[in-house]
């Protein structure tokens, strides 16, 4: 499973863990649904601050969304996007 498919589910789990709807999560987040749904399904993938701001949100610390990821199991090799060099 990719790493974006990852991420959705363990944000998907501590929503879940935590009661919330994703409605109530997106409100809390400042962001909407459908865009959250986007982030749970592994079609999106978000920003550093709108990682720290869901975290906020779930009343988790940022790490906690990312320490479930299991980097091996994601077969990336080296496709995202890099910045040209020099």
């Amino acid at each position: 499973m990719d790493i974006s498919h990852q991420f959705g589910q363990i944000l998907r789990d501590l929503r879940n863990s935590k009661g919330l709807t994703q409605e109530e999560l997106a409100f809390s987040a400042d962001m909407s649904v459908p865009y959250l749904s986007d982030i749970e399904r592994g079609r999106s993938s978000p920003s550093l601050a709108m990682i720290v701001d869901l975290a906020l949100a779930l009343g988790v610390h940022p790490a906690d969304l990312l320490k479930g990821l299991d980097l091996a199991a994601t077969g990336h090799g080296g496709e995202r996007k890099r910045p040209k060099s020099g």
